[in-house]
């Protein structure tokens, strides 16, 4: 019996670690920072901004108008030793197909080549990207873009994964079919709660599936509306403490994306509304 009490007890406090160790601010990954930010900060005010914040990486979102400062936020980040965790790509329906890519998406690829940044690339795709189609046509077109694309990545020594932004291709149980289909084994699921409303009440049995691809997870508050600050929605500490018991490993996302406010603002309170609920 004094065994079994010892394991218990060692036990909690693996599990307890654990999910302190998730949820460190080493751990963080700030994500919608570059475009939705009142203060439309420069890169250099963005480094500084992160760098007071004690952040380690972010992940980058960026507009047509961002590009011309992507290479100097590259370097910019490098200097202060804060990682560009990953970068993300938006692929639509008339302007993106196989072999021939968008010239903003071209851009930020030559970009990712030149400054040599080794990264992860999230692949979010326009509604109407798969608009029309019966869901085997889909899953097709699916794997033949992944297989393209993933080769263009390789290239660069990039890794690839999916970003799930509603409509069928955010639902995981897609993404996964592609993934498998398309026999990469090195292409991964980031996984946004803003996006996914619709999911709450199957989240545990998505988590399950999706575990094994989880590279990232973007925290939301989870209510009535899209956009909600951590701690403020009716679901999010349930479904935060399934992912932290789950065994999950990989980056935990603080939202920004309120485009009428000032991003650091958004960021702290959304980490305070993290640690508020005990993470």
């Amino acid at each position: 019996m004094k065994y079994i009490l010892l394991l218990v007890f060692a036990m909690a406090i693996s599990k307890c670690t654990f999910s302190q160790n998730l949820f460190s601010d080493s751990n963080l990954l700030p994500w919608c920072i570059v475009p939705f930010d009142s203060q439309q900060r420069t890169p250099e005010q963005r480094i500084e901004m992160l760098k007071k914040m004690g952040m380690k990486q972010y992940a980058y979102d960026w507009r047509e108008k961002n590009i011309p400062t992507f290479e100097r936020e590259i370097d910019l980040a490098q200097q202060h030793s804060i990682k560009i965790e990953a970068v993300w790509m938006w692929f639509g329906n008339e302007t993106d197909k196989i072999g021939e890519l968008s010239k903003q998406n071209e851009q930020i690829l030559s970009i990712l080549e030149h400054k040599k940044l080794k990264t992860t690339i999230w692949l979010g795709f326009n509604n109407d990207f798969f608009s029309n189609l019966t869901h085997e046509e889909k899953l097709t077109k699916g794997v033949a873009f992944l297989n393209f694309f993933a080769k263009k990545a390789k290239a660069i020594n990039c890794k690839i994964a999916f970003y799930n932004h509603g409509d069928w291709f955010g639902e995981p149980e897609n993404q996964i079919e592609i993934i498998k289909a398309s026999k990469l084994k090195d292409v991964g699921i980031v996984y946004s709660f803003h996006h996914a409303h619709h999911q709450v009440n199957r989240f545990h049995s998505m988590l399950k599936n999706m575990l094994p691809y989880l590279v990232t997870v973007n925290l939301n508050g989870m209510g009535d509306t899209k956009i909600m600050d951590i701690g403020k929605g009716r679901y999010e500490k349930e479904m935060i403490d399934m992912l932290s018991s789950s065994g999950y490993k990989g980056r935990v996302g603080i939202l920004g994306h309120i485009e009428e406010e000032d991003v650091e603002l958004v960021l702290k309170r959304n980490i305070a509304g993290l640690r508020n609920l005990g993470f």
